[in-house]
Order: C-alpha cells, then structure tokens, then sequence
C-alpha cells in the first residue's frame, strides 16, 4: 500500500515551517516549491561572504513569537542604527506638521470598524481625498501606505486597511533590530529541524481530495496524506488545481487577493559616510512616492544601507535596464544623503515583483470591495484542505512574526488525535 501522511504542508516558508514543526508527533511532509526554504525570506551574500537578507529582514520586542524563536536558536539581535537625524526627499517647509498629520490619519483610520456602512464601497484615495489635511500630509500618508501595503491606495478598500492595520500592533518602532546572521537564517534552522520531512524542488500543481483524504501532485510524483496545509499566499494557492474545485465562496476568496510590488537593494559602502553630517541614514522620499532607505550596518562588517522601492513605483521603476536602475537609486541617495553616496562597492537588488513562488511582497492585499469574508473563508478550508498564511494571521498580518502565527494556528486546527488516529477536525 502507499505510504499515506497525516499531513502534507504546501510551502517552505515561515507559515508552512511553524505548522510542520508544531505538528509534533505527527507524520508530515513539507513540498516546498523553490531550492530554499524561507518563502519571502531570503538572503544572499556580498563577495566578501557577509550574508545580508533580501527579503524580510526586521523585528522588533513586540513580535513575541518571532523573538523566542530567535532565542532559541542562538541569533544575534543588531540594533538598527537611528542616531542622528532622519530626512525627508525633497525638503519641505512643513515635513514636520506633515508627519503628524500622516500619522493623526494613520490612527484615526484605526478606530474605525471595518464593517461601518460608511466606509463600505470606499477605496482608501476615496476616504484621503475627504480629509481635511494639507498636501503634504496627504502624501506622506500615500507613501506609507503604498510603501507598506506596496500596492496602490486606489485599489486597496478601505475597510481591508482598517482590519489589516489594526493587527499591527507593536509599540516599538517596526524596525528596531535586525539579525546579525540574516532571519533567513533562522528559517535554515528550523528546515533542519524537519529534516527528510522537507522536500525543496517539488512545486506542488494539483491537490485532489480522496476518500482517504488528499492526493498531491508535485514534480511528477503523488504524495497522499489524511490532510493538506497550503501555507502559501493567496494569489499562489489559487494557482494550484483543485479537485474537484473549490466550494465557489472558497473559490472566490481565493481570487480576492493581488500580490504586493516591491524591489529590496541593499547598497554596501566603506563606511557610513553620511554620519559625518549627523544623518542617520534613514530617508523617506515624497517625490517619488514609495521610496526608503535605512542605515543597516553592523561592526566589522563595512557599512550598508537598504532601499524599498515599493507600491506603483516598483512597477515603473522595475521597467529599467538593470544599470539604469542601480544608477536611479544611486541618485536618490545622494541627493539626499551626499555625493559619497555614488562610491557603491557592492549592490545586491532583488526584485520581487511577479516572483515565481511567492507572488510578490511584502504580501498579497485584497482587491475586490465585496471580499469583506475572505480571510475568513479561506481559514475555515475545505474538508482536508486547510489554507494558512501570513495574510491570514490574526496579528502581524504580511510580517514574519504573522507567519509563525499562522502557521501555528492551522496546525491546531487541522485534527486532533484520538486513540491514535488522526482525525480531520470538521467544526
């Protein structure tokens, strides 16, 4: 007889490593699509053999899962470094009046209820354009916006926002620490863990549900098992074929989503040369919109800032030949922080726009104004097919600390044991 599982997991990153390894006792095999692990994790390496992460790459003392993990692994915390004073691009008089009214919106649109009738129908340019604040705000607020949902707030509905933003709940500055030895290294650690429980290389094409439970196809071989985890965004699991097909709310909640545009670079110099000016590296541009830079550098380890180019101008930007992009950056940064900052040594640029396995990121938004019920859909599952991911976490939504999150939520709710038996879990 064929071997069957009690579970397979559909992806290798954050959410799909936390369910497989909160299974415990239980007969699991991750499929994960890419020669890594890590998902929208991921890192590469200067010549000089420093590992930096290309992907997700910030935490904070809020993200408590995530932390402990780090702990317990043995990872080094590096402080982002903050000192000195931050900028706006380009200057304006009123940057700082600017600010407070961008972030005065920001928590207003937090103590909204997502399921308020006024709301309902608005895209969030809808809701902006009726608030009563300056250009500038206006476009401060854009630019966090689209810089951190990384998609145009002309298509994003307001109430996906209000429920998305209010998940996010940290009191420190998102971008308190980064890890000295990459958080991709982390998902490295936890993939050992799993062992031969784990194959990379096998993309997984069709999930059929069987009287047994479920046959997954990947890379030419069948895999069974009593019940399938498909740790992966939206927009990619809806790639994957079912059958027979999905219920068609389940259907639908999966077509709901669009993957986030984003461009990483991580810019590597001699030394952090803007710190002679008293900068601290990390700048916001309002001209382009969704445009930021960040000093991540660490001892003995020369001097490096990260740029996001995120949101529609990702899009354009992404159009240029590659010379013609890593130059448009190096312009930016020295009409903000100085001319040293055309002495690049090294520039590592990931774009993860249109991405093979993952979609996009930071992470897929929703789209359709009438969704309002697809997270919780596509959390209830199927039968034997369960659906978990970043998006779809309670808290930290689109961050790796919600990935963990999620990942641990679908592995409680999958099945319980009972006289040694694996049973779906129905409600």
């Amino acid at each position: 007889m064929p071997h069957i599982h009690d579970v397979i997991v559909v992806g290798a990153g954050f959410t799909g490593l936390s369910a497989a390894l909160a299974l415990t006792g239980r007969d699991v095999l991750v499929l994960e699509a890419a020669d890594r692990v890590g998902g929208r994790v991921e890192s590469a390496r200067f010549a000089d053999g420093t590992r930096v992460d290309t992907g997700a790459q910030f935490v904070c003392d809020d993200m408590e899962n995530v932390m402990a993990l780090l702990r317990r692994y043995g990872k080094t915390l590096v402080h982002t470094p903050m000192d000195g004073t931050s900028l706006v691009q380009p200057p304006g008089p009123d940057d700082d009046d600017a600010y407070l009214q961008s972030r005065a919106l920001r928590l207003q649109l937090r103590r909204l209820d997502p399921a308020d009738p006024a709301i309902a129908g608005l895209t969030v340019a809808d809701w902006l354009a009726r608030q009563r604040v300056s250009t500038g705000a206006a476009r401060a607020f854009r630019s966090t916006v689209e810089g951190l949902w990384c998609r145009p707030i002309g298509e994003l509905p307001m109430w996906y926002l209000v429920s998305n933003d209010r998940r996010i709940t940290n009191k420190q500055t998102e971008i308190q620490y980064f890890v000295g030895e990459t958080i991709h290294s982390l998902a490295d650690d936890m993939a050992a863990d799993l062992g031969d429980r784990l194959l990379t290389g096998r993309p997984v094409r069709q999930i059929t549900v069987t009287g047994e439970g479920v046959a997954v196809a990947a890379a030419g071989r069948m895999f069974l098992a009593r019940q399938a985890i498909v740790a992966v965004p939206p927009v990619m699991a809806s790639r994957i074929a079912y059958e027979p097909g999905l219920p068609p709310p389940l259907a639908a909640a999966l077509g709901a989503w669009r993957s986030g545009t984003v461009i990483k670079v991580q810019v590597r110099y001699r030394r952090p040369f803007w710190r002679d000016d008293g900068l601290s590296g990390l700048v916001a541009w309002r001209d382009p919109l969704g445009l930021f830079s960040c000093d991540v550098s660490r001892e003995g380890a020369g001097a490096t800032l990260v740029v996001f180019i995120a949101g529609p101008l990702a899009l354009s930007w992404r159009q240029m030949p590659e010379p013609a992009l890593r130059q448009a950056i190096l312009d930016r940064l020295a009409g903000a922080l100085g001319a040293g900052a055309r002495e690049a040594e090294a520039i590592v640029l990931r774009d993860w726009t249109d991405d093979r396995w993952c979609g996009g990121g930071y992470g897929d938004t929703i789209f359709d104004m009438q969704a309002q019920d697809a997270e919780d859909i596509l959390r209830a599952g199927a039968g034997p097919i369960h659906f978990a991911s970043s998006e779809l976490s309670p808290s930290y939504p689109c961050y790796v600390e919600g990935a963990i999150v999620a990942g641990r939520a679908v592995a409680a709710a999958v099945g319980v044991a009972n006289s040694g038996q694996w049973v779906a879990n129905s409600e």
